[in-house]
This record gives structure tokens, sequence and C-alpha cells, in this order.
């Protein structure tokens, strides 16, 4: 996790610098229900590579938001989910979702 002077003063640009960017958010989207594999994240994230994906998850562990079980088998298996902090992001991800489902609403 950073420290706190590494994190901008703002509220609002420490909350984008956590989640921000297209995949980030639609990785919390898929774990907000269950924890994920790699695999099954990567086939739902239509046109997210390997190393994008790879990169936003290690970024939000070291992050504190996910977390990774390796449930140390062969041939490997390996989940990820959120953490208790990752979850206190669960409203934002609602109000985003809210906001977007009344955008289409009101847009020709």
């Amino acid at each position: 996790m950073k420290t706190r002077n590494e994190l901008p003063e703002c509220p609002v640009a420490t909350a984008v610098a956590l989640i921000g960017g297209k995949w980030k958010l639609l990785i919390l989207r898929n774990l907000k229900e269950r924890p994920w594999r790699f695999n099954e994240l990567q086939r739902d994230l239509d046109g997210i590579s390997q190393k994008v994906l790879t990169d936003s998850l290690r970024q939000m562990i070291d992050d504190g938001i996910l977390y990774r079980y390796d449930f140390q088998t062969m041939p490997p298996r390996v989940e990820y989910g959120l953490t208790d902090l990752g979850k206190e992001m669960l409203p934002v991800i609602d109000a985003l979702a809210d906001f977007g489902n009344y955008y289409k609403s009101v847009v020709r």
C-alpha cells in the first residue's frame, strides 16, 4: 500500500488513482459478486490483454483492494477477490452503474 505522503491531496484524485481507467472498474464490477480466476476475468473482459490484466490485478493487490489466493495445487489455481477495503468501494461502483443506467434512459 502507498503511504499517505504518496497519495494526492485531493480525495477524489486519490480514489481515481486507485480505480482509474476502464479495466480496474470492470475488474471491480466482476469481483463484486464473487472471487474470480484469472482466465475467467480475461474471458469476460473483452479486449483486455494478459499483460494489462496482470498489471491491473497486481496494482490493486498492492493498493490493498484485492487479494490473491493461491490454492497450492497442480495445475496452479489462483483466485482474486475483494478485500474489506475493496468492498468499501462497492457503493462507488453501484453509483456509477446507477448513473450509467440513468444516462442511457435520457439520451436518444
